[in-house]
């Protein structure tokens, strides 16, 4: 398994833009596929978007379809999380999580290594 770490949250209005990171380290590390998921509170944990090991495959959740975008430097085994025109219904924990064996999951099941979170807020 990997060990990530989740950096770059904040308190922001909404129609501003933030970038999350999640390093990660540990044995092939790069060879993963990552995600980004979420949780605000009283809900479940929820997806968000997932690219697969090369950075060719990204899947992304209908609510979050171009305002959100996923990229990843394996030569720094970091995934990022771009996210414009947020929204205060995007206020949330968001959790990195990495997988070796499932290229699109959605669930938080399909998942096997995840962060420690990091708080997004986003003020109306």
């Amino acid at each position: 398994q990997v060990q990530l770490v989740e950096s770059g949250g904040g308190l922001v209005q909404a129609g501003d833009s933030l970038r999350l990171s999640c390093a990660a380290s540990g044995r092939a590390a790069s060879s993963y596929s990552m995600a980004w998921f979420r949780q605000a509170p009283g809900k479940e944990r929820e997806f968000v978007v997932g690219i697969g090991w090369s950075g060719g495959s990204r899947w992304y959740a209908d609510s979050v379809k171009g305002r959100f975008t996923i990229s990843r430097d394996n030569a720094k085994n970091t995934v990022y999380l771009q996210m414009n025109s947020l929204k205060p219904e995007d206020t949330a924990v968001y959790y990195c999580a990495a997988t070796r064996s499932v290229v699109g999951g959605r669930g938080p099941g399909d998942f096997a290594s995840w962060g420690q979170g990091t708080q997004v807020t986003v003020s109306s």
